[in-house]
């Protein structure tokens, strides 16, 4: 299983990107994804989950409201589509699969990890 994450950059505060992220070697629909996050001297942190059928999802508190998750297991693909981005999101956002079914909040459940993809937000 291969995860290939895109759609990271520069944005100023209050802006919008789109994560994508292609999976490749299963079938998609085999996993729970997830976005997880890496900022800088920090620990990697849960974003969002979806799960296997699109039909749950899950945020971080800190980006409910301002991010969503989905996916489309036709194309193997999974999104974050994020807006009103803030300066604190800054950080290394990373796509992961988790073959269980709990659609779980804990980088240590999941099985693949993409590269990740950088988001820098200015103030």
């Amino acid at each position: 299983v291969q995860l290939q994450a895109s759609g990271g950059g520069l944005v100023q505060a209050g802006g919008c990107l789109r994560l994508s992220c292609k999976l490749s070697g299963r079938a998609l629909r085999d996993y729970a994804m997830g976005w997880l996050r890496q900022a800088p001297g920090k620990e990697r942190e849960f974003v969002a989950v979806v799960s296997w059928s699109g039909d749950a999802t899950y945020y971080a508190e800190s980006v409910k409201g301002r991010f969503t998750i989905s996916r489309d297991n036709d194309k193997n693909m999974v999104y974050l589509q994020m807006s009103n981005l803030r300066p604190e999101d800054t950080a290394v956002f990373y796509c992961a699969a988790d073959s269980g079914f709990t659609a779980s909040a804990k980088p240590q459940d999941y099985d693949y990890w993409g590269q990740g993809t950088l988001v820098t937000v200015s103030s």
